[in-house]
């Protein structure tokens, strides 16, 4: 069942340990079959080096196995949650990358302050709330996804497809599961850039134009960047 997805998040996970984004077993890509409302996800706990595509686990958007020996991550319904959320999001990359996990454990948002930043999220990566007790000691991973969708309550989640959850890491998502591992890569660049830019000034400014110039050429009505 949906064996060329199993395939292509099999490759995606092991991008993320070729991108330098994971250690030992710490991330996961899942992608979603909208047509059959079924999502394919790593196996909790299985080392990047011993994985294959055939134990990747399928879900329905309840969370209940359809196809698998193993059990799905354990941030299954966090992905879940956010695919029922966000309608463009075909794939879902969760990692503890140095930077962007830096970044949501100083609990506060990514801000834009340069062009390549620009180019993949319109505006700054937005950083979820405190979990209150309730939502920690309930259904954990569910109460996750709900945080990150109410961060989203202003915000397109297609124009910025990352966010840094508060205390635990960063969540991205994209058109299929290879566009979320690109957009994770991205994230955890542009985290770095911004830790350095604020480490030399501080006080440091973004200019306004410059954010809808570079956003609007590859993602706008008027795009031009790249080939057709």
């Amino acid at each position: 069942m949906l064996e060329s997805l199993k395939e292509k998040v099999f490759k995606a996970n092991i991008m993320l340990v070729e991108h330098g984004l994971v250690i030992f077993t710490w991330g996961n890509v899942s992608a979603i079959d909208r047509k059959f409302g079924l999502v394919v996800i790593k196996p909790s706990g299985i080392n990047y080096r011993d994985m294959t595509a055939a134990q990747m686990v399928v879900v329905n958007l309840d969370g209940e196995v359809v196809e698998g020996d193993l059990n799905p991550s354990s941030d299954t319904p966090t992905h879940l949650a956010l695919y029922r959320a966000f309608q463009g999001a075909g794939g879902i990359v969760h990692t503890h990358s140095v930077y962007a996990t830096s970044w949501a454990q100083a609990g506060v948002d990514l801000p834009n302050i340069g062009t390549t930043h620009s180019d993949y999220f319109h505006g700054d990566v937005p950083c979820t709330r405190d979990m209150t007790p309730e939502e920690i000691k309930g259904d954990y991973e569910q109460e996750t996804g709900n945080v990150i969708i109410e961060r989203f309550r202003n915000i397109d989640p297609m124009h910025t497809p990352a966010v840094l959850v508060k205390n635990h890491g960063p969540f991205t998502w994209g058109g299929d599961s290879f566009k979320a591992v690109e957009n994770a890569v991205v994230l955890e660049q542009v985290a770095k850039m911004a830790a350095i830019a604020y480490s030399v000034n501080p006080s440091l400014e973004m200019n306004p134009l410059l954010i809808e110039k570079h956003f609007g050429r590859k993602h706008g009505p008027g795009a031009y960047y790249g080939q057709k």
